[in-house]
This record gives structure tokens, sequence and C-alpha cells, in this order.
């Protein structure tokens, strides 16, 4: 993923998306599929990562392209999913930065720590994640997916935080105020 910059159209259509981010969101949509399936709450929490981060190179792939600059002298500069994503794909900058915080949660999760993220935490990450392939979908031009989070058995229905109000859906990361 090194050297990609922002393309100029910020919405595909379906024409447009190639084939890899096809395959990209079926791997997104099959890892929430596992996520949701998880008896161990920190799998359910890595899995339902991979599935934002599989969305977002979904996203990456239909919209990143290689930058155009000359040869750099050293090393060239790593970015990770994350920050290219915020690059490419502005209007999902807040997302980038939500799941991003989330990478050391993760990283703890799949190294077995129980501790690491709470049945909460991980079922609304799995919400989120949920929430975000449909956005990426959205943004590529393709139709929505049906949610797969109801399935969750959680304290707040699908969709709805503490402090929000039923019927109320937002397409932010949660946490955030604006």
């Amino acid at each position: 993923m090194r050297g990609l910059s922002r393309v100029t159209s910020p919405v595909s259509t379906s024409f447009d998306v190639p084939a890899a981010s096809f395959a990209y969101l079926a791997r997104s949509a099959s890892s929430l599929r596992e996520a949701i399936t998880s008896p161990d709450v920190g799998m359910r929490y890595a899995h339902a990562h991979v599935a934002a981060l599989r969305a977002t190179a979904a996203l990456l792939a239909a919209r990143a392209q290689p930058s155009a600059r000359g040869p750099r002298r050293g090393r060239p500069v790593q970015r990770n999913a994350w920050v290219l994503l915020a690059e490419v794909a502005p209007e999902l900058a807040e997302w980038a930065g939500f799941f991003a915080a989330g990478a050391a949660k993760r990283a703890a999760a799949e190294a077995g720590s129980r501790r690491a993220v709470t049945e909460r935490e991980a079922d609304d990450l799995v919400r989120d994640a949920d929430r975000f392939l449909a956005l990426v979908e959205e943004s590529l031009g393709l139709t929505r997916h049906l949610p797969l989070a109801p399935h969750l058995s959680s304290v707040a229905p699908p969709g709805q935080r503490s402090g929000q109000r039923s019927g109320q859906q937002s397409d932010r990361p949660l946490g955030r105020v604006g």
C-alpha cells in the first residue's frame, strides 16, 4: 500500500469498482459473520476489526492509485491502511481514527488477553464494523448489505448506544460529538 495517493472521484459507480474490491468486501462480510458467531469475546473484537480493515482495503483498491512522485531518497515512507483511508476518503477520516485507536486492543485480543476487551466493547465493534462496511459499499456506488449485527445479543439494540434515542441512527463513529 506504499506510495498511494488520493483519486479525484469521491464516489465510484459499480462499473468502476475493480474485482479486488468485491473480493475484499466479501472477505469483510465473512469476517463479520465470524465475529458474530465467535463465542470468544476477544476473537469477536478481532474479527470485527479485521472486517473493517478489509472494507478499507476494498475502498483503497478502488480509489487509491500509485503516486506520480519520482524516486525518493532513502527508505519510502510506509503508512498503515487507516492513514491511507483518511487520505483517500476524507469523508471516512473519523472512522479511520476510530478503528486505528482499536488496533492495540485487537492485537491484545489476538494474543489471548482476556482483559483486552469487554463483551460490550466486542459487540459494539461488530455493529460499528457492520455500519462501516455499509458506508464503504455506499461510497463505492454499491447497495448497502443487509445489516449482520442485529443477530448480536447485547445491552443496546443494534445501531443504538447508551444516550441515543430509539430510532436514531448514526453513520459516524461513536464516542464523538459534533
